[in-house]
């Protein structure tokens, strides 16, 4: 440990491990897990808790580098507020260290039913991590010890408003901490100087979203990916300059889903885009309607491609399978979770089948083909508190790292073992 953070304090930049999952949806922003040694069929008793701990409000998820878990949540005593980033052992769950500072919610932030509180997931790199509060606090914390090294806060600098612009998680390329932010003035998107939160440079003048972004490599460029309520952008990610737009309101349809990147195929929810193979452009593959309904297949889920065919949760709590080449309903399941409002399911590819996190909080693992659902094994493995359209829910996706899975629940986070070589 005392080796570790005087690395850090060296400012090494101490590359991930590759079983971290140091930033939102994984190591490569995919929720794809590599790892070896896991579960195929869950015990009937069910997993084995490794630790928990409470964390307070908010539907950020944890993420985990180095041997360290770091997630980000509220303190809520009407009409006093705080936000606070915690940093925990990642095998004990002991918090090592946090930095808390006070916020001004508005008064519907404190109804319980709202669970107020940060939604961005951190990001880690480099000895430093970066957290996104609900009222635009931008903050640059030594991972090590939680000292400030720099803050922004949003609402003043960019005219920002409560709660809007903070659900989209940070993302890093190069230098640049870039941010969907929706601010007005050609600021929906901000690139900052890591080290110093001087803003690089500003783009688009689309609305907040809730869609975090994603940077890939297509056209022999790198490309920013970004999904807005009246647009997907590509842009320049050194400068903010626009590859290419397809302008597609779904102002009247929440969505939330981050981009993914198969090959030459780049899916947002309900809507496949072919990448062209020699220069940053891209078209519209399916569907042909552009209607909001047909666009977001979910308000909450993230839509997976993979092996010819996309998966995705529905809004009614369905999981479907769309056939890539023509978004053709292959299958659908009601098999995986409820259904109601706010019905959620998490995808993340391991080894030969899927882990699937639902809004009820239960761990499954599955075989997802073009043929059908064949479910493998099935835990409950933490209790939802999310209380919305008549019943309770978890939404924040779970991080797996090092042989187990970190769940926020929206109160408490959880971590249980996975591995099938731990005793």
């Amino acid at each position: 440990m005392k080796q570790r953070a005087l690395m850090l304090l060296a400012g090494v930049a101490l590359a991930a491990h590759a079983d971290d999952w140091p930033q939102f949806r994984g190591v490569n922003r995919d929720a794809v897990w590599n790892e070896t040694g896991i579960m195929q069929s869950f015990p009937k008793e069910g997993l084995k808790t490794t630790w928990k701990t409470s964390v307070g409000n908010g539907l950020s998820s944890p993420v985990i580098a180095e041997g360290w878990v770091y997630l980000i949540g509220s303190e809520l005593q009407k009409p006093k507020a705080r936000e606070c980033v915690r940093c925990l052992d990642e095998k004990t769950g002991k918090e090592l260290w946090q930095h808390a500072y006070d916020v001004t919610y508005p008064d519907w932030g404190f109804d319980p039913k709202q669970n107020s509180g940060p939604n961005a997931t951190p990001i880690v790199k480099g000895g430093k991590l970066y957290t996104l509060g609900q009222m635009g606090d931008l903050f640059c914390l030594d991972a090590a010890k939680g000292s400030v090294l720099w803050h922004r806060n949003l609402m003043q600098d960019f005219g920002t408003k409560e709660f809007s612009g903070t659900t989209p998680s940070p993302l890093i390329e190069g230098s640049l901490l870039i941010l969907t932010i929706g601010a007005e003035s050609g600021a929906c998107v901000v690139a900052f100087d890591m080290d110093s939160g001087k803003e690089v440079w500003r783009a688009l003048d689309d609305p907040w979203t809730y869609s975090s972004p994603l940077v890939i490599s297509a056209g022999g460029q790198r490309q920013l990916i970004v999904w807005t309520p009246k647009s997907v952008t590509s842009l320049d990610p050194t400068n903010g300059k626009t590859w290419w737009r397809e302008d597609i309101d779904t102002t009247n349809q929440y969505g939330s889903a981050t981009p993914m990147q198969r090959g030459d195929k780049l899916l947002i929810s309900g809507l496949l885009f072919q990448l062209d193979a020699t220069k940053p452009t891209a078209t519209v593959r399916w569907p042909e309607s552009r209607s909001p309904t047909k666009v977001v297949l979910s308000a909450c889920s993230i839509s997976l491609l993979q092996g010819g065919c996309v998966f995705s949760g529905k809004t009614n709590g369905h999981l479907v399978c769309l056939d890539a080449s023509d978004g053709k309903t292959l299958w659908d399941t009601d098999q995986v979770t409820g259904k109601g409002q706010g019905a959620t399911i998490h995808l993340t590819p391991n080894g030969d089948s899927v882990l699937i996190f639902t809004d009820q909080g239960n761990l499954i693992r599955a075989r997802l083909t073009r043929e059908g659902y064949q479910e493998l094994s099935r835990v409950h493995v933490v209790d939802p508190v999310q209380l919305f359209g008549g019943h309770k829910l978890i939404w924040p996706p779970p991080a797996y790292a090092n042989g187990h899975i970190f769940i926020h629940n929206g109160l408490e986070l959880v971590c249980a073992s996975l591995s099938t070589t731990e005793p």
